[in-house]
């Protein structure tokens, strides 16, 4: 549960790792981190969110390399974020003295985040102060595969074996004797060190503390811009600035996660790239982030949406977050993987699937982006006339769907429920903008597609919507969905039920939902998985579309409650044990705390008026 003063607890390893529950994440909007409750950086890519891995003990805890700062004896710690920052404090406890480590991936002096452009300065800063005793503080920084330390006059410069062209600079307020040096602190005395890549610090004035001010100071700016006052408010503005630190802020993409090969289940094989931009997360994260104050982030996100579109003229289902196409799926067979979950990937072989969701995510893009002021040149209305005319042609072909399963394609429900949306959106852009087009063609279809869901995925015997416009009655949680994207409201009487139906024969147990039962609907890779958060979220939106607002509220609550101490939640979570799995911290996950609480917030103002 997220506490902003939790209690200390003792550090725990499973398998030599230890949990997602475990890590915090920091950011400046070109790569992030996480960092461990014993004060490791197992994860980081350098320079950028899909660039090679510098730290990934989180893939594999004794050849991954890391960079850690705490104290020997390590007995106890906790962690939590300055408030309304992406700068993150972890205090140890050994048994001879307290240590307060605050890191963050520091920002520059005034900058602005609501800005479409870089404002990290490419150095990660870890202060270390004694609060109280006295401790043996180690620093160790260890790139995955080693590298060759030179001293400087200000520090030392690091070269990865592994990436030889990456030139790494530490500098310290002590000596260091090489990438591993042991430090005898008293009370008040404290350890900065200062990580720098790209361009280098080394002759700048070292002042650890106005760089972790500057860096609080460029978060609190942005986040005056929320305005949300809604249940589990403090939880949803973290969310914010989780979904911040996952934004790419000079393109305007979103990663879905920022790491890689984190597997669901532990031992599975399920363990894929997450650090590019999927069309669908960055439509869902316009959703979230506009209704709680963050026009310029949803702008942003459009616009790069668009513009990758453009650039590709094909729509493709995921991007770099430069917009291009996404590296061919690699195994990597030197990491044993998180907890020994191989194999570690690189690249996603998923990146030319057919999914025919991207059409409506797209048009639903570029209606939102007309509605917030921009301006559709006809080239661009001509590519987009042109996706939906493709959804015309394509809502009952078969694709891989959602899921993106590894299996032979089937003519999903929630598919053609988006092309329904892609002809839609085309109508309204059409006829707001007097734009020339088979406006009534397209009107006509689209009543078409939304009638066949109704009718033709219905299955009597189970009383549902199925998986499938064949019918059949198989379940996929992906059919909650469509109420958002106004495909079929909630209170349909069909809808309904097929909610009630997914709540029931989906559920993991207190809330929480699997996407689909693998025996009923084989996706093409072995073994099952865990719960899948933003199905729990979608549930919450129905049941509140249904006008079940206590329920509603009761889920929300439980859903909210699983989140970290420091409010990150993964992709997936065990139904059993309530560990984290997946990739982490996913951003659906938190883009579910931000719209079922905004959805939450707007129905119970309206049933009191």
């Amino acid at each position: 549960m997220y506490d902003p003063d939790p209690p200390f607890r003792a550090v725990r390893r499973r398998d030599g790792c230890l949990p997602l529950e475990d890590l915090g994440l920091i950011g400046d909007g070109t790569t992030a981190a996480l960092v461990g409750l014993d004060g490791s950086i197992p994860w980081i890519c350098l320079p950028r969110f899909d660039s090679d891995a510098v730290f990934c003990a989180l893939l594999d805890h004794a050849r991954g390399g890391h960079f850690t700062v705490a104290p020997e004896d390590l007995v106890e710690a906790r962690q939590h974020y300055q408030p309304d920052t992406g700068v993150l404090v972890t205090e140890l406890r050994s048994r001879t003295g307290l240590v307060r480590l605050t890191d963050a991936l520091a920002l520059r002096s005034g900058a602005d985040l609501t800005d479409d452009m870089p404002a990290g300065r490419a150095e990660l800063v870890r202060s270390a102060v004694v609060v109280d005793g006295r401790v043996r503080l180690r620093a160790e920084l260890e790139p995955r595969g080693g590298g060759q330390a030179q001293a400087l006059f200000s520090g030392l410069e690091v070269r990865p074996h592994r990436q030889p062209g990456l030139r790494l600079h530490l500098r310290a307020n002590r000596p260091l004797t090489g990438l591993r040096s042991t430090h005898e602190l008293r009370q008040g005395e404290r350890l900065d060190l200062v990580l720098s890549w790209g361009r280098f610090h080394r002759h700048h004035r070292f002042d650890t503390d106005a760089m972790l001010k500057s860096t609080a100071d460029a978060w609190h700016r942005w986040m005056r811009h929320c305005d949300y006052a809604g249940p589990q408010a403090a939880l949803v503005r973290r969310a914010a600035l989780t979904l911040k630190m996952c934004d790419d802020w000079a393109s305007g993409s979103l990663v879905a996660a920022p790491t890689s090969s984190l597997p669901a289940p532990i031992g599975g094989i399920r363990n894929w790239d997450y650090r590019y931009a999927w069309i669908r997360d960055a439509a869902y994260a316009v959703f979230a982030l506009r209704r709680i104050g963050f026009d310029g982030e949803a702008d942003s996100f459009l616009g790069w949406v668009l513009d990758a579109f453009e650039h590709s003229r094909q729509p493709r289902i995921m991007y770099t977050l430069q917009g291009a196409t996404v590296p061919d799926e690699v195994e990597d067979g030197e990491l044993a993987g998180y907890r020994g979950s191989a194999p570690v990937r690189w690249g996603n072989g998923a990146t030319d699937q057919r999914q025919h969701d991207v059409y409506g995510e797209i048009l639903d893009c570029a209606d939102q982006w007309l509605l917030s002021g921009g301006e559709i040149q006809p080239a661009l209305w001509a590519g987009l006339a042109g996706l939906a005319d493709a959804a015309e042609r394509a809502w009952r072909q078969p694709d891989q769907g959602i899921w993106e399963v590894r299996s032979e394609g089937r003519a999903f429900t929630y598919s053609a429920g988006m092309c329904q949306v892609a002809l839609d959106r085309a109508v309204r852009i059409g006829e707001r903008h007097g734009l020339p087009g088979r406006i009534d063609q397209w009107r006509a279809a689209a009543e078409k597609v939304r009638r066949t869901i109704l009718e033709e995925s219905w299955d009597e015997k189970s009383g549902t919507l199925s998986a499938h416009l064949s019918g059949g009655g198989v379940l996929d949680a992906s059919l909650l969905a469509m109420p958002m994207r106004e495909v079929v409201p909630a209170g349909h009487p069909r809808m309904v039920a097929t909610a009630e139906a997914i709540a029931q024969r989906l559920s993991a147990g207190d809330g929480l939902l699997y996407r689909y039962l693998h025996d009923e609907a084989p996706d093409g890779l072995a073994g099952d998985e865990g719960a899948f958060v933003l199905c729990s979220f979608w549930l919450v939106d129905n049941l509140v579309g249904q006008g079940r607002l206590e329920e509603a509220g009761e889920l929300y609550a439980s859903l909210c409650g699983r989140a970290s101490t420091v409010g990150l939640l993964s992709e997936q979570i065990h139904p059993t044990t309530g560990e984290f799995m997946g990739n982490f911290p996913q951003a659906f996950s938190h883009i579910g705390i931000i719209a079922s609480g905004v959805n939450l917030q707007r129905a119970r103002a309206a049933s009191r008026r």
